[in-house]
């Protein structure tokens, strides 16, 4: 079954989409490959403490999930920065990653609170106290699990600690404990976490034994379990309970702290112990601690600095590139809709260019068809009228003629010379119809033969003048149009000499740029309009409308006949 080009142009389309849509699966495979790559690699720096590593692939990845709009693992990339950013102390730019992350997270309530918490670090560390306590406020409430809830309310003690709030600090540890929802085997160092400070907030507040009581269990608790890093917090509590009862104890602590920290790499826990050792001693021993203090202090700010600046140009080169590649993106997609769109305009044109040919070709085959048909009814009307004239003016004459030679006897002279007169007149008749209806000469002699054929109808009651037929050019005229405009002017002729009785004729041609004018005009008796066609004037329409031309009657009753004829050239 044939179908038109625009069905085909539609398969077209259709296969060019399944193209596209089979790149662009494969390449977000391949993107989703890259980016989960790149990010348990940076969990893997992250857990050595390779941090520049590790934040330059989080936020890789990160890049690579913005373009397949994963926003889970977004959210998860940049808490996971967030606390890189924390570990070297740029306090600030953690702020700014976790709210970056907040609408990453808005459907994961784990991420909530886990940004929330740092929220509270943040402020804690920056002594933003209020802010803290409300960022930890919102951890609780958008948590989903109880021990992730207990540490966030133990986070709010501590800074109650710090802005000197003892009893709220106190009532809220005492709860937690009494909750009994830390298992002191499973969660042993969170408990000793809450059991250390409780104590050192009993402390706080004068209530020195009790202080001390806890703090001690908090600290035998993490050594049970070996919580090293926990155990130096202790030690820090210890040696400021022991600053004002015994500096020899309290040195001893604060020595334990500082070396634990040194071990663990752990920067703000050992200026913290330096801290105490500087105010505790004012000997020859001082300036040691001093001078330690200043060197680990001006070499933290440094280090911390070049994280700052390290962290900060990673983001910078990786927007740099992530605007440069969506501006390539950008060029790329705006040139390869311009293929696209150039390529349909490749298939539109092929298929219109098709679709015209098809119709030039039709309408070509349909006029051809439509000049065979007019050109048969033309021969067929000549055919008609030839025989009606063979048949009205021949017929009755030959029966007339047999019918005079059987009843006359043919012996006699009068009689053949009667005879011989009879048939003479009846050849001349069947001569003239065969000179009406022979092949027309279109060459040199063609004004002749037009004055031959329009001097057959000059008689002495008829007078026929034709004027300026010597004036156009025959020669550039189409040989089919010479041969439609003899067989026009003998069709009027005819019907001139059968309706019109017209005295004179005047057949005027005429000559302009683009065709040929024909005016002719009788003073015959004329007839309506309406009649045209009735009396033999329709084979003048259908060879005027072969050859593309008009024609004009204008005539009415004793008022004459003409006719105004325009063929192209």
């Amino acid at each position: 079954m044939l179908r038109s080009p625009f069905f085909y142009f539609i398969i077209l389309l259709f296969l060019f989409s399944c193209e596209e849509k089979k790149t662009i699966t494969t390449n977000t495979d391949s993107t989703r490959k890259e980016a989960l790559t790149l990010r348990n690699q940076a969990i893997e720096n992250y857990k050595k403490q390779n941090f520049n590593s590790a934040f330059y692939e989080f936020n890789t990845s990160k890049q690579l999930y913005e373009k397949l709009k994963d926003s889970a693992n977004i959210g998860y990339i940049l808490i996971q920065i967030a606390l890189i950013q924390q570990v070297n102390g740029d306090y600030y730019g953690s702020k700014e990653t976790v709210t970056e992350a907040l609408p990453y997270a808005k459907k994961n309530a784990q991420y909530i609170a886990e940004i929330n918490n740092l929220l509270g670090i943040a402020d804690k560390e920056l002594s933003l106290y209020n802010d803290a306590v409300f960022n930890y406020k919102e951890a609780v409430n958008s948590g989903t699990s109880l021990l992730g809830k207990q540490m966030a309310l133990n986070n709010i003690a501590v800074v109650y600690i710090h802005q000197k709030k003892y009893d709220k600090a106190i009532a809220l540890l005492e709860s937690l404990l009494r909750k009994k929802i830390l298992n002191e085997k499973t969660e042993a160092a969170k408990l000793s976490i809450i059991i250390d400070n409780l104590g050192y907030a009993y402390f706080k507040k004068g209530i020195d034994e009790k202080g001390f009581q806890l703090m001690n269990e908090g600290l035998q608790l993490r050594n049970e379990v070996n919580d090293t890093y926990g155990s130096i917090e202790s030690y820090l509590h210890l040696a400021d309970y022991y600053s004002k009862k015994d500096i020899q104890k309290s040195n001893e602590n604060a020595q334990a702290a500082y070396n634990t920290a040194t071990k663990l790499n752990s920067v703000d826990e050992r200026l913290e112990a330096l801290q105490i050792l500087i105010s505790n001693n004012h000997g020859a021993t001082n300036s040691k601690y001093v001078q330690k203090y200043f060197t680990l202090n001006d070499s933290i700010i440094k280090v911390r600095n070049n994280f700052k600046n390290k962290f900060a140009k990673i983001k910078y080169d990786a927007k740099k590139e992530k605007d440069e590649n969506a501006t390539l993106r950008l060029e790329k997609a705006e040139n390869q809709l311009a293929l696209q769109k150039a390529n349909y305009l490749r298939i539109g044109f092929v298929i219109l260019f098709i679709f015209l040919v098809l119709l030039i070709a039709i309408l070509i085959r349909y006029y051809k068809n439509k000049n065979k048909a007019i050109e048969f009814k033309t021969s067929y009307n000549t055919e008609t009228r030839i025989a009606k004239k063979i048949h009205d003016e021949l017929a009755n004459d030959v029966f007339h003629v047999i019918a005079f030679a059987e009843s006359q006897p043919l012996s006699a002279e009068s009689t053949k010379e009667n005879l011989l007169q009879k048939l003479d007149d009846i050849y001349g008749r069947v001569r003239g119809i065969s000179k009406e209806n022979n092949r027309i000469d279109t060459g040199t002699n063609f004004t002749n033969s037009i004055k031959e054929m329009l001097s057959m109808y000059n008689t002495n009651a008829t007078n026929i003048i034709a004027t300026n037929l010597e004036n156009i050019n025959w020669e550039s005229i189409d040989d089919v149009k010479k041969i439609a405009i003899s067989r026009i002017l003998q069709e009027l002729m005819v019907n001139m000499k059968k309706h019109s009785n017209a005295s004179l004729v005047v057949i005027k041609f005429e000559n302009d740029p683009k065709s040929i004018l024909i005016n002719y005009t009788d003073n015959g008796k004329g007839c309506e309009k309406t009649k045209i066609s009735k009396n033999g004037l329709q084979n003048v329409e259908s060879r005027i409308l072969a050859v593309k031309g008009t024609i004009n009657f204008e005539t009415e009753p004793d008022k004459g006949f003409k006719v105004k004829i325009s063929i192209p050239k």
